[in-house]
């Protein structure tokens, strides 16, 4: 670990082997850094994190990892690494750094959004990319108003959006955004999402494949037939297009009693997944709810950091999210 402060080198070695598992948390891998998604890594920033993981972290496909904290038989510095949603620069750019590294990952697909597909966050986010500058008036939709002159007072827009629609019904939330692209009448995007080929060629490329419902829905606010369907027919629709089993799961959103319950909970087991993942912060052992593993976004865009906020998560095992 040469060239790494001394106090990471010191820290390192110490997580217990055969002990914890730290599953990473990742969304899109962009071309460039895009400031209406900081919390995205681009392409460059992403390669030199997937070179710390491959030389310092052992690095599993997150089925072997979870067999294997079972068993008791994790190597030092376990790691998984996952992405969620399904975003079509998986394929185009993590998968070949992914592979540039000979490292696995699993991939949490909302199946509902391939092939064309938007999810409400990015008709928000690139509606008001192609605003005009000056002022947008969305008082109409109960936004206020909004002066739009450089890219923080975009991204500020958004967040400032997003806080306001997040939690609702998902037919309010869709129906939101659709009212503030449709004001600012621009051609969005139909290419985000993954089309059914590149997610095969995912699979092909021996990484897991997960489901994450059909279309992203907070399950705690859903009925429980509707919260049943998303997740069993997410499930069906990703095994008919790779013609292998899905046995993994991802919460959408992912904070316990907020975003999933233990209905939820009993829903994903009962339909046969195997385990799930939620967005707790903290790393796994041999007594967290396979139901409920925590997950981990390291957010730190220097390399000694990233190590050190991968160290602080390994300390803090969850066991029960």
């Amino acid at each position: 670990m040469r060239g790494l402060p001394t106090a990471i080198q010191m820290l390192w070695p110490l997580i217990q082997p055969g002990k914890r598992l730290s599953i990473l948390l990742y969304h899109q891998v962009l071309p460039e850094p895009d400031p209406l998604k900081p919390d995205d890594p681009d392409i460059a920033t992403f390669d030199w994190q997937m070179d710390l993981l491959a030389r310092h972290s052992s690095v599993l496909p997150l089925p072997e990892a979870l067999e294997r904290l079972e068993a008791g038989t994790l190597p030092p510095r376990a790691t998984a690494i996952t992405f969620d949603d399904g975003y079509a620069d998986n394929r185009l750019h993590a998968l070949p750094v992914l592979q540039r590294h000979g490292l696995p990952a699993t991939f949490f697909i909302a199946a509902g959004y391939l092939n064309g597909g938007r999810m409400f966050n990015d008709t928000l986010i690139e509606a008001i990319r192609r605003a005009p500058d000056g002022e947008l008036d969305l008082a109409t939709q109960g936004f206020g108003m909004h002066n739009l002159t450089d890219a923080d007072s975009r991204r500020n827009a958004v967040r400032s959006i997003i806080r306001e629609i997040k939690w609702l019904p998902r037919s309010e939330r869709e129906e939101a955004v659709r009212a503030v692209a449709d004001q600012i009448g621009a051609d969005l995007p139909d290419d985000l999402m993954m089309t059914d080929e590149q997610v095969c060629e995912l699979a092909n490329a021996g990484m897991t494949i997960g489901g994450h419902t059909l279309s992203h829905p907070i399950l705690a606010q859903e009925d429980e037939a509707t919260a049943a369907r998303e997740i069993t027919e997410g499930r069906q629709r990703l095994q008919t297009i790779t013609g292998q089993p899905v046995d993994l799961f991802a919460y959408p959103n992912g904070r316990p009693s907020q975003d999933y319950t233990a209905r939820d909970v009993a829903l994903v087991r009962n339909a046969g997944f195997s385990a799930a993942v939620s967005t707790s912060m903290g790393s796994s052992n041999a007594r967290s709810d396979r139901f409920q593993l925590p997950r981990f976004t390291p957010w730190s865009r220097n390399p000694a950091k990233f190590l050190a906020q991968l160290v602080r998560n390994t300390r803090h095992p969850v066991t029960v999210a």
